[in-house]
């Protein structure tokens, strides 16, 4: 399936109808037919990363991302991840110690996740 049919089917699952979808975004009806007919590699980067956003899609592959998570979280993630798969074991240890370093500290903790030191240790 190409990425300009899984924009359409995405649309029409999310908004049933092109029209209502282009509406939404802002974008010409007669613009959105066109790229989804022809694909979309001709359409601004930036309209396909809006896109994506607000369908929920990966703008690298097109897979579903999860509702609760951002695009910006899932890119971060992924770029994460590239670095991390460069590293050689050893640099891979380093990283993960300093993880798990920086993550005993309530500065560095994401909210909602402020489990004391001595909890973390203890399990």
């Amino acid at each position: 399936m190409t990425k300009a049919e899984i924009l359409r089917k995405e649309i029409k699952k999310n908004y049933r109808s092109v029209r209502k979808f282009a509406m939404e975004m802002g974008i010409p009806y007669s613009t959105l037919v066109t790229a989804l007919d022809r694909g979309i590699e001709g359409m601004a980067y930036g309209t396909v990363i809006r896109m994506c956003e607000k369908l929920n899609l990966n703008p690298v592959d097109f897979s579903a991302l999860d509702r609760d998570a951002s695009l910006g979280a899932h890119l971060l993630e992924n770029r994460v991840m590239q670095y991390y798969l460069k590293l050689n074991q050893t640099g891979r240890d380093k990283v993960l110690e300093m993880m798990e370093d920086y993550t005993a500290l309530d500065k560095y903790k994401a909210k909602g996740s402020k489990k004391s030191s001595k909890q973390t240790q203890s399990e």
